[in-house]
């Protein structure tokens, strides 16, 4: 069984992966070893998890300029995650997203993404059409 959510339109290629998901909060900054691909912050619901080739399903960004620029510098060495969905994204990471081309998408009119979206789900994300396919939801 699918189901698809609507969201905002948003940033970088369509992308399928399997989802990792926390009802925590996002930094690039403070929750991620880099190097290693993990959840390094101990307080962070997903610490010791790796985000590499994840579909990330978080509540909201948080950070300023370096968080944004870390998206980049994540993405150039390939150890970041497929996709960042958030329940709200502030303008900051949405253009470090754009810089890297990493897809990234918010707002979902059908609730709480985190609620919506469970750790294992494979999911489509279209960003063009602001849809999120959850294959076996």
């Amino acid at each position: 069984m699918t189901k698809e959510l609507k969201c905002h339109k948003g940033i970088g290629d369509k992308v399928q992966g399997i989802a990792l998901v926390a009802d925590d909060n996002f930094s690039a900054r403070y929750d991620l070893d880099r190097k290693k691909g993990v959840f390094s912050r101990p307080a962070h619901k997903l610490c010791g998890e790796s985000y590499h080739d994840k579909i990330l399903v978080l509540n909201t960004s948080k950070g300023g300029v370096a968080s944004a620029w870390m998206l980049h510098e994540m993405k150039s060495r390939n150890i970041c995650p497929k996709a960042i969905l958030f329940n709200t994204a502030n303008t900051i990471l949405a253009q470090g997203a754009a810089l890297a081309n990493l897809t990234m998408c918010d707002r979902f009119t059908d609730g709480d993404v985190t609620t919506l979206i469970k750790t294992g789900d494979e999911v489509i994300v279209d960003p063009e059409n602001g849809v999120v396919t959850v294959l076996n939801g």
